[in-house]
């Protein structure tokens, strides 16, 4: 069974999408709520890997929009502070899948982010996914 840990935003109308493409494809989906986890700097590392600090920051959030946090004058640490803080800011969804975590990923970087094995085990941890493949996915 293909289980996928997925910490959402209350009432995000792309996380739902994304959610249901999992199911559809199979995917055992387990929703939880990113604003109610607990979330230490240390905790929220992993999902971050190799993006940028700015890209760790949803650029919608209210305290990003009125430029109380810059994300582009944080380094890592101040950031992870920030985010563990206030969970507004995180660039979500955060998903984790067999032991590996991902945030902020459109719906074709998270189809990547899932088929890794079928990559020979090569990272996810990519901004842009190869482009050929169609708009149909299974999740096989």
């Amino acid at each position: 069974m293909k289980k996928v840990v997925f910490y959402q935003r209350t009432g995000s109308v792309k996380d739902r999408a994304q959610q249901a493409m999992l199911a559809s494809a199979g995917y055992v989906v387990e929703t939880l709520d990113l604003a109610a986890e607990h979330w230490t700097p240390a905790g929220l590392r992993a999902f971050f890997a190799e993006r940028p600090v700015a890209e760790w920051f949803d650029s919608s959030a209210a305290r990003v929009l009125s430029g109380e946090i810059d994300p582009l004058r944080l380094n890592p640490q101040e950031a992870l502070v920030q985010l563990s803080v206030d969970p507004a800011l995180i660039n979500g969804p955060l998903v984790k899948f067999n032991g590996r975590c991902a945030a902020g990923l459109d719906s074709d970087e998270l189809r990547y982010f899932l088929e890794v094995e079928a990559r020979d085990g090569k990272p996810a941890s990519v901004r842009r996914p190869p482009g050929a493949w169609g708009d149909s996915w299974t999740g096989e």
